[in-house]
């Protein structure tokens, strides 16, 4: 289930165990507390958390499960699991999940997990037995709904413009969209919050992503790639990185060409770089690939100080002809003196 599904599960009652997995703390953290919030309401005072390591004993989860609590009659146990491998501990948590401990709810919380990891027995017994929580990231072309649904359910309303207003600044950061929307509750009132007034209060807090920028110049989107360039450059970030992944991108839009041309699968035999996204993947007929390639060579050896030029403007060329907005230029090989 997701995020509202949950709350509405919780109100027809608790299960017995609860896996919440996802990568955006602000989702995974607010699932969690849903669920605490609702064993606290049905009894559950006394809460065990433990940390799962390389060093962790799993047979002090066992005892755990198996003696009376000192303080409260029912209890949560939580399981903080980051890598979601419990290794030894597989077995034992696909057994308190098919056979629940009286008056115990366990929950686990990890990281999103993979196709392999969700296949596994114990994630499997979870959500047979009690419930599994998926927490999706928001993309980008989703963070505006997000918004203005997470407004509503807080009561209070914010225009579109508004909203892509603070998906723009934000850029993925939920934690900071959050603060955003709290601080423009306070400032509006009773007011609906439209673009004049986002535009006065919201901060740029955006999150860079180097991946993000490879793919966003993949897929076309020449607005948001160039954006996320110029904040990985006012971030600090390193050219060397911005260049990997461009050409990671490329690599993977190269094989995904060559695939095409010789009817080959889509896995095996294959050294993949990246798995372009389907939107990449619908341009890849025009892509000048090769120009491409060259002009990433290009940068490299600028970068390195073995060409003239400058690195972020060859890494914006590069970026822009990608995504479109730039038509392929003469790419010179003469090395500086």
């Amino acid at each position: 289930m997701n995020s509202d599904q949950l709350s509405a599960a919780l109100e027809r009652g608790l299960a017995s165990t609860y896996l919440v997995s996802g990568d955006e703390p602000l989702l995974v953290g607010e699932a969690a507390d849903a669920i605490r919030a609702a064993a606290r309401k049905q009894g559950f005072g006394d809460r065990r958390v433990f940390h799962v390591d390389r060093t962790f004993a799993w047979d002090d989860l066992r005892s755990e499960t198996r003696a009376m609590s000192l303080f409260a009659e029912r209890r949560v146990i939580e399981l903080r699991m980051p890598g979601g491998k419990p290794d030894k501990g597989a077995n034992l948590l696909a057994e308190l999940a098919s056979q629940p401990t009286p008056d115990i709810l366990l929950l686990v919380v990890t990281e999103q997990l993979d196709r392999k990891s969700a296949e596994t027995a114990w994630v499997r017994a979870i959500a047979d037995h009690g419930a599994w929580v998926s927490l999706r990231a928001v993309t980008a072309e989703q963070m505006p709904g997000w918004l203005r649904a997470r407004a509503a359910a807080d009561g209070f309303e914010i225009d579109a413009a508004a909203a892509q207003l603070v998906a723009e600044r934000v850029e993925g950061n939920l934690l900071a969209a959050k603060q955003e929307l709290d601080n423009l509750k306070l400032l509006a009132g009773d007011r609906r919050i439209g673009l004049d007034l986002a535009m006065r209060v919201v901060a740029d807090s955006a999150r860079y992503d180097v991946f993000q920028l490879a793919e966003a110049a993949a897929a076309g989107d020449a607005v948001r790639a160039l954006r996320i360039l110029e904040g990985l450059r006012s971030e600090g970030r390193e050219p060397t990185l911005v260049l990997w992944a461009l050409a990671r991108e490329l690599r993977g839009l190269w094989q995904a060409r060559e695939r095409r041309r010789l009817r080959t699968p889509e896995r095996g035999g294959w050294n993949q770089a990246a798995t372009p996204s389907a939107r990449a993947l619908a341009r890849l007929g025009d892509l000048p690939l090769a120009h491409l390639i060259g002009a990433a060579a290009r940068a490299d050896r600028v970068i390195k100080g073995l060409a003239s030029g400058e690195s972020w403007t060859e890494l914006e060329a590069l970026a822009a002809t990608l995504a479109g907005a730039l038509q392929p230029r003469p790419v010179s090989g003469r090395v500086a003196g």
